[in-house]
């Protein structure tokens, strides 16, 4: 029988889960490809700690290079993480003609022009199933099944440890530092979350999205990024009585030559299916011009589901070498050379909704003093919360407004914090209208 072998670099939680797909599910694999897909090699600086799986010594190597340029590896799968040495190994791996599998969004927002252009110069595979949303088959869905649409919208709930914090918040009424500090324990939370709850891990993979999606070129430091670090239990009460839930949304838009690229928390009408997506979960929600909306959803992260969707790539360069014929899709979905190169739209230019917070003294005329503010700004409320309880020495102003510039938000809220009556900086979180 017919046999592929392929190189593992990185034995971490996601590698040790290959590790068990490559096992258990061996003579499964082996029945739908018709031919044997064998690990040969596994590469890691650590290769004494047992991973809770039993693996044969021979396999295991400290040098990532006897992997990358062993002649019999036709697939090589880095699990590493990170820019350096990822970069280098996933490039040397390109150069020795071999197919690339990367769980690695970081890399691939960052430098996925270089890999790609280098992959596509080379004629072979670069697969990053297990880059977004973890084991839900998004990058498959829009490279292949929806590859006859023009793509919208791309809408993505695709941070676990923000969803669970979250949702821990509106559930339970905790603050932000007591769920964080229970997801660290829960290993849910790295010991440093910043890459999570600022919002740099939905970025990475929303650049790569935006790049799927809309076929083209984006930069990483363009896309506006903004956490989940201030979000209070408070802000999250008074979404309810509006009718929303927060979520940390990244939001991907193509119109009039131009893309939206943002992350940030975002309120989310109640009875929208994203505002469902609770936990640990991620979703993908995209908007075609022929298919309509479609929502994927599923286990964002965690050994298995990551390992299962590094697998599904193994599969499908599995079946091209058997075929014996050129790469059958582009990583990106499309040659290199059709790659377009459309702006990111400023955050100034965004028109929307908004919900603000403020902190003030209880004292009269203050509400008439922020009104009258935000109208010389051309901003207009919708609805207005004023409870009667102090905060920290301030009771909080929320309002709801109608749609406004990002520009005069920005500029309103400015001039409205410097006021002496204002004891707390004004609390901003978008609301999404345009949720198809």
């Amino acid at each position: 029988m017919k046999e592929i072998k392929a190189g593992l670099i990185g034995l971490g939680t996601i590698g040790t889960g290959v590790v068990k797909i490559f096992q258990k599910n061996a003579e499964l694999m082996e029945k739908r490809l018709g031919a044997r897909l064998r690990l040969a090699k596994i590469a890691d600086l650590d290769i004494t700690t047992d991973r809770g799986v039993a693996i044969d010594p021979a396999l295991l190597t400290t040098d990532a290079y006897a992997v990358l340029r062993d002649p019999e590896i036709k697939i090589v799968i880095e699990l590493i993480g990170g820019y350096e040495p990822a970069r280098t190994f996933v490039l040397e791996a390109i150069a020795q003609g071999k197919h690339v599998i990367t769980a690695n969004k970081a890399l691939l927002a960052l430098h996925g022009d270089e890999i790609f252009a280098a992959a596509e110069k080379q004629g072979v595979n670069v697969m990053f199933e297990a880059s977004v949303a973890g084991g839900i088959p998004v990058i498959s869905a829009i490279k292949e099944s929806l590859c006859a649409n023009r793509i919208r919208s791309v809408l993505g709930i695709l941070n676990g440890t923000c969803n669970y914090i979250l949702t821990r918040i509106s559930q339970e009424g905790l603050e932000f530092e007591t769920v964080l500090k229970d997801a660290q324990a829960q290993g849910y939370a790295e010991a440093d979350p910043t890459f999570d709850i600022e919002g740099i891990d939905t970025a990475h993979k929303l650049a790569i999205l935006i790049s799927l999606c809309f076929g083209t070129r984006v930069d990483f430091k363009s896309i506006y990024t903004e956490g989940i670090s201030r979000i209070s239990a408070l802000d999250l009460q008074f979404a309810k009585q509006f009718g929303y839930e927060i979520k940390l949304l990244a939001i991907g838009k193509l119109g009039y030559g131009k893309i939206e690229a943002r992350v940030h928390p975002t309120m989310v009408p109640v009875d929208h299916p994203l505002a469902d997506v609770d936990g640990v979960f991620n979703a993908v929600r995209l908007q075609g011009d022929f298919v309509g909306p479609v929502m994927l959803h599923g286990r964002g992260a965690g050994m298995d589901a990551t390992a299962s969707a590094v697998m599904g790539d193994a599969m499908a360069i599995a079946r091209d070498l058997l075929r014996k014929g050129p790469v059958r899709t582009p990583s990106l979905g499309c040659a290199q050379a059709s790659l377009a190169d459309f702006p990111v739209r400023p955050m100034d230019e965004l028109v929307g909704q908004y919900y603000l917070r403020f902190g003030v003294l209880d004292r009269p005329g203050v509400l008439a003093q922020i009104a009258g503010i935000l109208g010389n700004h051309d901003i207009s409320i919708l609805s207005m919360l004023q409870p009667e309880r102090q905060i920290g020495g301030a009771v909080p102003i929320v309002l709801m407004t109608h749609e406004a510039g990002e520009a005069n938000i920005r500029a309103a809220l400015d001039e409205i914090d410097r006021l002496d009556l204002v004891r707390e900086k004004c609390h901003l979180i978008r609301i999404e209208s345009d949720l198809a």
